[in-house]
């Protein structure tokens, strides 16, 4: 047996910090030396932090990454352990993304990514070039600074691999392992038996299992050790990322690291036998034979031996079960894990959440509540990292610290129910008892007297005072007066979020959390400048499908058992008077329902439709119910208040990315704001479409008729029974 033990690692990085990077570089380093092991592998371009962006067109991003690379040679931290490092490299005048292979203080191989993430939330070609060559290993000069101290001029640069005396090693980085044509079927072929995934992967609802399967993929027909790394936390942007290092023989999961978690350094560590990869290759004929004529890899030589022989004292990781999280433990924990990130790496003290007893910002709460949770949990099971940054935030004093999460929820959480006159007395109990459930700090405001006042100066400036629909108004005044309630929300949410820390003798600032959800977004069903508008929002690209799925569950697994009444309860906005005859209802305001809204959403975004696409789709879905001719209305009714209200996205409130048809438009969905929401040549191809296929049913229908009365002899009983409603009667 050839017994190797490896160690890969989950890291919480921030962009653009040095420092907390470089040191949770090397904690994971002495980590895995503690543990045995003989490779480390740690996420991609974590060194500056994955989510720079333009920042990586500094010169300075990458300099400074060369400085915390050279603080690591010049001490033992690779002494005796193969260490993949990702950092930003220059070759030339192109800047590369790049998998730094470093050992016994030296640069061993420096491996540039060859396929670049540039889709979805992904721009790596904006600021990396793809290595091409695949034949050759260049030789590539270290920066003077760099040389001088390690004593070494040069590296092997490019695509290759590492053979050891007992074994090859090679890296694959991220978007290389999802390409059609993936360099671990070459690298396998030339004998390489360990592949380093070093990866920057995010966090989305359901996406888990599609990563896991390509892993396990991987070694399915090849055998080999498989070994993922993958930052995890909130480094500075929209992006939550899930960890999940894992480490897989032969296509068995050996170690899985954890998904959502609020520790910096997670180290996975797994003992393998190199011997069974060698067995199962040898055992497949196919992978013999396309061994054989294989295309020569480049390769490396390391005259050192990473394997221990067979011995008692070690034995090799036995396969495990696969952990999932299912959709609403994603939803708890994924934006629950990201709040913290930010608010703590945010210098804020805490958040405020305009609360309306609704199932969105009720969510958002219960979100917040999991957050106080997962921070309790951790300081008990001993993370003094947590226990410091929730000390600080809560402002503990005198040796305290937190160890109950409503009492902690009452010293950073504010929720707030603004009402007014067509608020109802439920939706504030609701607000209320959930608030008690959390241990937020809770305050009931009317807003009555700030709208009063807005329309007394809008009358004495015009002589003229709008009313709502029901007591007479037109469209244009019933907006008008529901959107005047909607932005003195956010103005209020601000101004508290400012002051009632001071007022309470807290330092800092809160942090203000918006509520609006991906169908809303889509559909434009919000005020630009409401309670949508706020610092962040960790439901903006989750469903109402999702989100009411979620307060079922956290109603029992969170203890909120309020939530069950609040998702029990129909969406409303309440910006418009109650009648007797007339309540104001989401579903019935928009025009369409929230579950048709995910459909639009995924066949818009996801299926790359435009108006003529999706309604061919929606005819084939929604054809045993809906004439062509209500398909094509509906399609018509979404693109029109999509189009229309696609300017609101431009200030949409930066939110936590967990939906695949999310509207975001910083990066994640380009598309114009100006629209001509007609969309004249679009629905004239639909109308045309309906009257084909109106057409062709009614020819359809006629030829029914006669071959009715013809299997009728040609007599009138035919016709009359297919006219009497059953057009297949006789046939």
């Amino acid at each position: 047996m050839r017994l190797l033990k490896v160690a890969t690692c989950n890291l919480n990085q921030w962009a653009m910090d040095f420092d907390c990077n470089l040191k949770q570089i090397k904690e994971s380093i002495a980590m895995a030396k503690q543990a045995g092991a003989v490779i480390r592998l740690g996420p991609e371009l974590e060194v500056t932090g994955y989510g720079c962006e333009d920042h990586f067109l500094e010169l300075d991003t990458v300099s400074h990454a060369w400085e915390c690379l050279k603080d690591i040679l010049l001490d033992d931290w690779t002494d005796g352990i193969l260490c993949s490092i990702g950092m930003p490299v220059i070759k030339g005048s192109e800047r590369y993304n790049c998998q730094v292979l470093c050992f016994n203080r030296k640069i061993i191989m420096i491996r540039p990514k060859m396929w670049l993430a540039n889709d979805g939330n992904y721009r790596e070609l904006r600021w990396f070039t793809a290595w091409k060559q695949k034949d050759q290993l260049v030789d590539f000069q270290l920066p003077v600074e760099i040389s001088e101290h390690i004593s070494q001029k040069s590296a092997p640069f490019g695509y290759g691999f590492i053979q050891f005396l007992d074994t090859a090693v090679a890296a694959e980085v991220c978007e290389e392992l999802f390409s059609p044509v993936p360099p671990h079927a070459d690298l396998a072929l030339n004998g390489v038996e360990v592949f380093m995934n070093a990866s920057g992967s995010h966090h989305q609802l359901r996406k888990l299992d599609l990563r896991l399967r390509a892993i396990i993929g991987a070694t399915h027909t090849r055998g080999g050790v498989y070994m993922y790394s993958n930052q995890q936390g909130c480094d500075g942007s929209r992006l939550y990322y899930d960890g999940c290092s894992c480490i897989v023989v032969n296509e068995d999961v050996v170690a899985q690291g954890s998904q959502f978690s609020l520790k910096d350094i997670e180290i996975v560590v797994a003992q393998v036998d190199l011997d069974a990869v060698a067995s199962l290759r040898g055992s497949i004929s196919s992978f013999q034979e396309q061994a054989s004529r294989k295309t020569i890899v480049p390769s490396v030589a390391v005259p050192y031996k990473l394997s221990e022989s067979f011995n008692l004292k070690t034995c090799p990781s036995s396969p495990l079960e696969i952990k999932y999280h299912c959709p609403e433990e994603e939803i708890a924990f994924g934006p629950s894990c990201w709040l913290w990130d930010y608010l703590r790496r945010s210098g804020a003290s805490g958040f405020l959440l305009p609360l309306s007893g609704g199932a969105d910002s009720s969510s958002v709460a219960a979100i917040v509540g999991c957050m106080c949770q997962l921070v309790i949990k951790e300081i008990a099971n001993g993370d003094e990292k947590v226990k410091a940054d929730a000390i600080r935030i809560g402002n503990y004093t005198d040796g305290q610290f937190p160890i109950d999460s409503r009492e902690f929820a009452k010293r950073i959480f504010y929720t707030v129910f603004m009402g007014s006159e067509n608020s109802s007395e439920a939706t504030k109990s609701r607000a209320k008892v959930l608030a008690d459930e959390i241990g937020s700090w809770h305050l009931d405001v009317s807003i009555d007297g700030v709208v009063s006042a807005l329309l007394s100066l809008f009358q004495t400036l015009t002589g003229k005072r709008p009313r709502y629909k029901g007591d007479g108004g037109s469209n244009i005044e019933n907006l008008g007066l529901q959107n005047i309630q909607a932005r003195i929300r956010m103005v209020l949410a601000f101004m508290l979020a400012s002051l009632l820390p001071w007022v309470h003798n807290k330092p800092g600032f809160y942090l203000v959390l918006g509520s609006s959800n991906v169908d809303e977004a889509l559909r434009g069903y919000l005020t630009k400048y409401d309670c949508s508008s706020a610092d962040i929002n960790p439901i903006g690209s989750i469903s109402k499908q999702d989100l009411r799925s979620f307060l079922r569950w956290a109603a029992t697994h969170l203890g909120y058992s309020s939530l069950a009444d609040i998702e029990a309860a129909p969406p409303t906005a309440e910006l418009e008077p109650i009648r007797t005859n007339y309540s104001q209802l989401d579903e019935v305001d928009m025009g369409m329902t929230y579950e048709e809204l995910s459909v639009y959403g995924r066949l818009r975004k996801i299926f790359r439709c435009g108006p003529v696409s999706m309604f061919k789709n929606l005819c084939y879905r929604w054809g045993a119910r809906l004439t062509p001719l209500e398909v094509a209305d509906k399609v018509k009714h979404f693109f029109k208040y999509y189009s229309i209200n696609r300017h609101k996205m431009t200030v949409l409130t930066p939110s936590y990315h967990a939906e695949s048809y999310s509207p975001e438009d910083n990066r994640f969905d380009l598309r114009q704001f100006l629209y001509n929401a007609r969309w004249p040549y679009q629905f004239r191809k639909i109308d045309e479409l309906v009257q084909e296929l109106d057409g062709n049913k009614v020819a359809i229908e006629e030829d029914h008729v006669k071959l009715g009365a013809i299997s009728h002899g040609g007599g009138g009983m035919g016709v009359a029974a297919a006219g009497s409603g059953n057009p297949n009667v006789g046939i």
